[in-house]
This record gives structure tokens, sequence and C-alpha cells, in this order.
């Protein structure tokens, strides 16, 4: 499928007002104005595309749905057409929700885990439109996609990267250097990092881990890692260098339970061409100063939309 990454991420979740601040104030986020049939949600920008963000309320923090953003019109239909000849189970979004998410065409669908996916194309945006909540160099977005997104799952299974290999066409990166089955995977037409999407083993848990954003400069990362110490927000690690991306990081947590990572590029990342197997998780830095899985990863029960169980029940 010719995928370019992940155009938009939408969560429930129980705190709106703490979002509402935390969003433009600490990571420099634009806010959006909501669409039409939904004035209660919290929508964010962070390039010139509507929105890239959505939080909409609900009775416990949890990812809702990732959409992934096929290249254009006749893209998406071959991916629809691969999607029935492989026989996935997918619902086409009315006129009313296509309008909510800003998109010409949309389809749902469930990865084997449980979390909802969605594909689309023609994202609303208009140019040079992007103001950030606060002084903010801009994030790197655009025809890369808004960044990455790890997950953790109770199940990591065969079916689960024949989905996202040989179904959503992506591309296996590695399992990286962390401890237990990890699978780091990256769209057909990324060739700017190494992973679009990473899933975790955590048995008997689920739930999202981090999403990682790209900002445009290391000031960027330097002038948020200051706010967050500022403002005694609690850390998953501190700043440091991954062993296999030429990127300056540090992670920390959200209203929502799940963690940022702000990530400052220090080299263009180029397809290296082989399966990397590094002995360390990071070259420098990355002290681990709070939990790896945060409030956001809960039970299965707890986060899968009840609309899975029925399908596989």
């Amino acid at each position: 499928m010719d995928i370019i990454g992940i155009g938009y991420l939408g969560f429930e979740a129980t705190d709106l007002d703490a979002w509402r601040d935390y969003g433009p104030s600490v990571m420099g986020f634009g806010m959006s104005k909501n669409p039409d049939g939904d004035p209660d949600s919290v929508y964010f920008r962070i390039d010139d595309r509507r929105h890239r963000f959505a939080f909409h309320p609900g009775d416990v923090d949890r990812l809702a749905y990732i959409g992934w953003e096929a290249k254009g019109r006749m893209e998406y239909k071959q991916a629809l057409a691969r999607f029935r000849e492989e026989g996935v189970d997918f619902e086409v979004g009315d006129q009313a929700l296509c309008e909510m998410r800003g998109v010409k065409e949309l389809i749902r669908f469930f990865d084997p885990v449980g979390f909802q996916h969605e594909l689309f194309y023609g994202q609303k945006w208009t140019p040079d439109s992007f103001v950030p909540g606060r002084r903010h160099g801009g994030f790197l977005a655009n025809h890369r996609g808004l960044g990455h997104v790890v997950l953790m799952a109770p199940e990591y299974s065969d079916e689960l990267e024949h989905f996202l290999i040989n179904i959503m066409g992506f591309h296996w990166y590695g399992s990286g250097a962390g401890k237990g089955r990890t699978g780091f995977f990256r769209s057909k037409l990324n060739t700017y990092t190494s992973h679009d999407i990473a899933y975790g083993h955590a048995p008997g848990r689920m739930g999202i881990q981090h999403i990682g954003l790209f900002v445009s400069s290391i000031r960027d990362v330097g002038e948020t890692y200051d706010l967050v110490k500022k403002r005694e927000l609690p850390m998953m690690m501190t700043l440091g260098q991954h062993a296999q991306d030429p990127h300056v990081s540090f992670y920390h947590f959200t209203p929502s339970g799940f963690a940022f990572e702000c990530i400052g590029e220090i080299e263009p990342w180029h397809d290296d061409g082989f399966e990397l197997n590094p002995e360390v998780m990071s070259v420098w830095g990355h002290e681990i100063v709070g939990p790896i899985l945060g409030p956001s990863v809960k039970t299965p029960e707890e986060v899968r939309d009840p609309a899975f169980s029925k399908k596989k029940g």
C-alpha cells in the first residue's frame, strides 16, 4: 500500500481542560477549529493540515484511532482492493465522518490486536497557516506524517506481523535493543525515519506507550525540556540519543498518561538497507527516571473498542 505515514491520531480523554492548556503551552501545538457536529472535543495542529490530533470526551484515557494517509485517490482504491482480496473486514466512512476528519474518503478497520485504524486520502490543509501555541520553530510533519507511535499488545503474533507487512505493506525495520518481543515498522513511502509504528509485547496489558514528534531544531527540544522541568511534569527518560537513529530526544508524560518523545534530528535519517541489531538502546543519555509503561497502558478490557470484541465473539 502506498502509505505516506500517520496523518492524524484520535483519543478519548478524561481531562480535556488539561489538554487545552498543555497542548499549546508545553508542546507548542496550535489550536484547530472544531468541525461541525463535534463541539466538545479538542483539536490540535502541528503544521498546515487542518488538524493532527483530536481528543474526544471519554470515561477512560485511551487511543481511539490511528489515521493512515494514502498518497492519493488511486492508491486508496488499490488499498481497498487489497483489503478485499485478503478478507479484511472494514467499514466505509460516511460523509459526516469524512468531514469530521477533514478528508476526502476513509475506511475504518481493526488490527489483530484490537487497535482501530483508518485509511484516508486528501486531508484538508491551508498553506502557511500554522501558528504555534507558544514560541516554537515548528514540527517536521507534512509529507512524512506526524511522527511515530509505539503500542503495547497483550499478544504479539505472526498474524500481527502478517497484517502489517503483507497487507499494510509496511517495511520491517527490526526489533531494536529492547528486551522482549518488539517490532518496528515503517510505511512504504517513508524515507525519513526508521519507523512509523511499533508494537511491544506486554502480556495482559494494552495501550499506547508513546508518540514520537519531530521538531525543527535542537532548540525546540531544549525549550520543551525546560518547560517540562519547570512545570515538574513526570518524565520517562532524560535527553539522549538512540543507537539506531541520529536524533536527540527526551520522553515525558502527557495528561492522558502516555508519553511524548520530543525529537530533534542531528542529521537526516537514511534507509541503511539492512536490519540493525543495536547492543544498547541509546549511545548517551536517556536515563530512565520514570515508568516505561505509563497509566495509558491498561488491561485490554479497558482500552479495546467494544466493536472489536463483538467481531471476535
